[in-house]
């Protein structure tokens, strides 16, 4: 197994994060009625803002904090909405660990970093609110920049691939260079091939069985397999909370692969997985 390339992200008005040493863990914080595995459950934001700090606690290295739902066939909400939602919780967490602000929407990625946020994960990899990299380039805020095409009610029709990996990177380079050309650094852009957005449950698979080949972009890796449903092809028809030893299985392999930044549900029992990972990949 090939060690990792390190690379230093840049954050705003905050020390640098250190990639590729170790793997870092990015806690999921949703803050919604309706995601997929742990929807409503942090409506109340004090709710909310309790289960980042045990996320710390267990280990968290970043939170990654959203206000929209983006499970297939999710309907868009509000930018007031979101704000509503996300910006009493990053506000108090923001002294604690870096925040990420999971949104693809430039008005809300402008008023979380002003409260805090360094870091914007964006699904759309700039397709749905070009803004948004203006956003980054202004503020300095690291960017996630995500594999995706369409929107969450037809993304599955846009399934459709004659080369994968091929087609996921060339399209990564193109969300690369979107950002650049707004002013975002390079040194603070990180990718995310997007298990489960506009790819069928053996796309992911594929994917995670060659997300090493991601590293011919010469930019830090972010792996969110958590729970996600492409999981039952090798489990069954469970419910989300029921694929945490799957997500286990995919978060090992992504640490072997090479990811430098693993977005999970379960901080606490992730962390001790990519701590033995971690280990195996610098044996």
């Amino acid at each position: 197994m090939r060690p990792r390339t390190r690379y230093t992200l840049p954050l705003p008005n905050r020390e640098p994060l250190l990639l590729g040493e170790r793997t870092l863990v990015m806690g999921i914080l949703n803050i919604t009625p309706d995601s997929f595995s742990d929807g409503g459950l942090r409506l109340d934001p004090d709710r909310a803002v309790a289960d980042g700090l045990e996320m710390i606690a267990s280990g968290a290295d970043i939170l990654d904090v959203g206000g929209e739902s983006t499970r297939p066939g999710a309907a868009p909400l509000p930018a007031d909405e979101e704000m509503r939602r996300v910006l009493p919780v990053v506000e108090r967490l923001a002294d604690r660990v870096p925040v990420s602000i999971d949104t693809y929407k430039a008005e809300v990625a402008r008023e979380a970093v002003r409260r805090g946020a360094v870091m914007i994960n964006d699904i759309s990899g700039l397709l749905y609110d070009p803004r948004l990299a203006d956003v980054a380039a202004e503020t300095g805020a690291a960017l996630v920049l995500m594999h995706t095409r369409g929107r969450s009610h037809d993304m599955y029709e846009h399934a459709l691939y004659a080369d994968l990996l091929s087609e996921v990177r060339d399209e990564l380079q193109a969300a690369m260079d979107r950002a650049m050309s707004a002013g975002v650094r390079r040194d603070a852009i990180v990718v995310d091939p997007g298990f489960g957005f506009a790819k069928k449950a053996t796309h992911s698979v594929e994917l995670l069985a060659r997300l090493r080949d991601l590293t011919s972009l010469d930019r830090p890796i972010l792996s969110g397999p958590s729970r996600k449903s492409f999981l039952k092809l090798a489990l069954g028809n469970r419910m989300p909370r029921d694929r945490e030893w799957g997500t286990a299985a995919a978060v090992t392999a992504s640490v072997l692969a090479g990811a430098h930044i693993v977005r999970v549900h379960g901080v606490r029992e992730m962390v001790d997985v990519v701590r033995v990972a971690d280990l195996i990949l610098h044996a």
